[in-house]
């Protein structure tokens, strides 16, 4: 929502986040992108792939010559350069990144709706966000938001678990993959086999969740910076009753700030 308000002159997206009281840094990273995108300042972009490859497009399609500002793990990561991808039909955007979608739902956003066979999930999301946002438009109403089903899910799945001793959760797409290892509900081949861009977010999904999993039970404090992999091992942790130091527990501010609470508030096993 908020990229279609930007690159259509509207500022819902921006009016919408100024009333929130608690945000994830990915949309504190959109609020101050939307601003500087508007206003032709450097635009920062915090440690946001998502948020970087859809402006990144956005610039290249436009003919623009926008600055942006990467922080924390987005420093490192390795993210396509070459704007001739704007000419790329979904399918080979599809396999830039180690086939992350995003640079596919960015070409979507710029009207190219064709439909690819077996859509990845968040290029599924974007259809169906493009089209709701038409649609408030063509009423003359600004679109609704919408809460992060992933996290939910996962937070549900939790709470079950905790509540019956069975956990119940089928992984669905790559931000499933670190909530669903931990608990044994995938193993570390099929996640690589079902989602490749696993390798390439904060950090190497699929060995940092072998490394950290590891650290947890021999006692370790746990070093990850990746937000979805603490998350991950802190549910795991409670579940073992195992109390060790987690050494970034910041880095969940990235997604779900009121990680924590969550967690000190939910029943213990």
């Amino acid at each position: 929502m908020g990229i279609l308000d930007l690159l259509n002159g509207y500022d819902d997206i921006i009016r919408f986040l100024e009333r929130q009281e608690q945000l994830s840094n990915d949309l504190k990273a959109l609020y101050r992108a939307s601003i500087a995108w508007k206003y032709e300042k450097p635009v920062d972009v915090g440690e946001s792939g998502t948020l970087y490859r859809f402006l990144k497009f956005a610039n290249w399609k436009l003919g623009l010559n926008k600055k942006f500002i990467l922080h924390g793990s987005l420093l490192k990561r390795k993210i396509c350069d070459n704007s001739k991808i704007i000419n790329y039909s979904l399918e080979k955007l599809l396999k830039l990144d180690n086939r992350t979608s995003q640079w596919a739902s960015a070409a979507v956003l710029f009207n190219n709706e064709r439909k690819v066979k077996n859509p990845p999930h968040k290029l599924i999301l974007t259809y169906k966000a493009i089209s709701h946002w038409k649609s408030q438009r063509v009423k003359g109403q600004s679109w609704k938001p919408r809460y992060d089903k992933t996290i939910l899910r996962q937070a549900e799945a939790f709470l079950k678990l905790v509540k019956k001793g069975k956990i119940s959760f089928v992984p669905q797409q790559p931000e499933d993959y670190c909530f669903a290892r931990a608990f044994g509900l995938i193993s570390k081949k099929e996640g690589e086999s079902r989602w490749p861009s696993l390798r390439g977010h904060e950090s190497d999904r699929i060995e940092e969740m072998e490394e950290m999993l590891d650290y947890a039970n021999k006692r370790k404090e746990i070093n990850s910076k990746d937000h979805r992999v603490v998350q991950a091992i802190a549910m795991y942790q409670k579940k073992k009753n195992i109390d060790i130091k987690i050494k970034h527990p910041e880095v969940v501010n990235k997604s779900w700030p009121q990680f924590w609470k969550f967690l000190n508030n939910s029943p213990s096993f």
